[in-house]
């Protein structure tokens, strides 16, 4: 029987040639007898000694640390942070990697994805190759942008703030985090206890001084009073129902984009690079070119930035429908929106409520799907529309290769693709690809 064999691998230690960069923060590599190898903390080129941290002598792959680099890569240096590295804090993944190297080595993960899910090179996909950093995180080697404007703690038995370790859900206690912005850092949340809680979400708006922490409880668990550096509205997660409750303070903070300024409550989404909403509405409004009169839909549309972009766009003879399955970003979409009498937007899952609305055409579409992207189906519905013009925003390279796929079987092909760093140190890259019907191209 299979399991009598199973011997875990967990410790063992093989001195390997680093391969390529994969998708998900490692990169591959194999022992003398081909056993493939998923290495953290390693870059291509190197030769490291990689310790086993998750895998059965009959596993299809491992996972594993390189501990110990014994031809380093001119790409690497010391990792800035203290907490990262081998069985520390999950949060980063390519601290050791020079900046510049850590643009290519996501540049050469979408570049694998497009080609093998969706079948295109770079060119094909209209892409030059290059993953454009924010303004002003162009650091050079040894420091780190202070990007992360959301950062969620998890607490400890003891009530100490930390990250989880990859892969795990023990906490790497930690005193500051590198990439965490100014406005939550200076919250100080890492100095404090949180007796009973389970995890400390610290918010901090990049378009006003807004500060929020949500706090979830351990079961059975109360509430600490806060008392943090800065003024911070509190919320707290119910422990039967999982519902965002106020506690303290405003129950939304307020972001700005493309002259707007946007609610977002109670933890709702907003990108997390205080640069990245402005960037992604410039590269969607240049890849849609919405023009007077257009019928537009935001789908996956969150607080409503791409469908008030549109609508400010579109003018007074246009219409944008948005549809979000978040009841609360539901209702601050609306209210972000009451001023634009042309914008509607419908709470439901996009795949349920676009066939309800009974819409049949659309000139222009943007779609911002979660990470397991928009799928077949959605896809199917949404070239059959016939828009000019569609614009789709990937958080995951995979996902969006894959539809990409399935557009193509659709009759519709990228004309053009940009990617984003707004998550330096991590092996997240944000893009956008532009779309158009084959047939429509003179």
């Amino acid at each position: 029987m299979q399991h009598e064999t199973e011997a875990s691998l967990v410790g063992h230690e093989y001195e390997v040639e680093v391969g390529p960069v994969a998708h998900g923060g490692h990169c591959v590599a194999r022992t003398d007898a081909g056993r493939v190898l998923f290495v953290r903390h390693a870059l291509p080129g190197e030769r490291v000694v990689a310790r086993v941290t998750e895998g059965e002598s009959t596993s299809r792959f491992l996972r594993a640390d390189a501990v110990q680099i014994l031809e380093a890569s001119k790409d690497r240096v010391e990792a800035p942070c203290p907490f990262s590295g081998p069985g520390k804090c999950g949060g980063c993944d390519w601290q050791h990697a020079k900046p510049g190297a850590q643009r290519r080595l996501k540049g050469e993960v979408i570049a694998e994805q497009l080609m093998r899910l969706a079948g295109l090179t770079p060119e094909e996909a209209g892409w030059d190759g290059t993953v454009v950093p924010a303004d002003g995180d162009k650091l050079p080697a040894g420091e780190v942008p202070a990007w992360r404007t959301r950062v969620q703690y998890a607490v400890d038995a003891e009530g100490h703030a930390g990250l989880r370790k990859h892969r795990s859900h023990d906490v790497e206690i930690i005193d500051r985090c590198l990439i965490a912005a100014p406005g939550v850092s200076e919250l100080g949340v890492e100095k404090r206890e949180w007796p009973q809680m389970a995890s400390v979400e610290a918010i901090a708006a990049s378009g006003s001084g807004d500060r929020q922490v949500i706090l979830t409880p351990r079961p059975g668990g109360r509430l600490p009073i806060v008392e943090l550096d800065k003024p911070v509205s509190v919320l707290r997660i119910g422990e039967k129902d999982k519902q965002v409750h106020p506690v303290h303070g405003r129950a939304f903070v307020r972001e700005r984009a493309d002259g707007r300024t946007y609610r977002v409550g109670e933890g709702g989404f907003w990108q997390v690079h205080p640069q990245a909403a402005d960037m992604l509405v410039k590269a969607v409004m240049q890849g849609l070119m919405p023009r007077k009169g257009d019928m537009a839909l935001d789908l996956y549309c969150g607080v409503g930035l791409f469908a008030g972009a549109l609508a400010e766009r579109i003018g007074d003879k246009g219409a944008v429908l948005g549809i979000e399955s978040g009841k609360r970003a539901v209702e601050d979409a609306r209210h972000n929106l009451k001023d634009l009498e042309r914008v509607r937007i419908e709470q439901g899952k996009v795949e349920q409520v676009l066939p309800r609305t009974r819409i049949d055409e659309a000139d222009i579409i943007v779609l911002d799907p979660p990470r397991a992207g928009a799928g077949k189906q959605t896809v199917r519905h949404l070239a059959s529309l016939g828009a000019r013009r569609i614009a789709y925003v990937a958080c995951d390279p995979a996902a969006l290769a894959r539809d990409l796929a399935y557009f193509a079987e659709e009759g519709y092909k990228p004309v053009k693709l940009r990617a984003f760093d707004f998550f330096p140190m991590t092996h997240h890259v944000e893009c956008v690809a532009i779309l158009k019907p084959v047939a429509k191209e003179a």
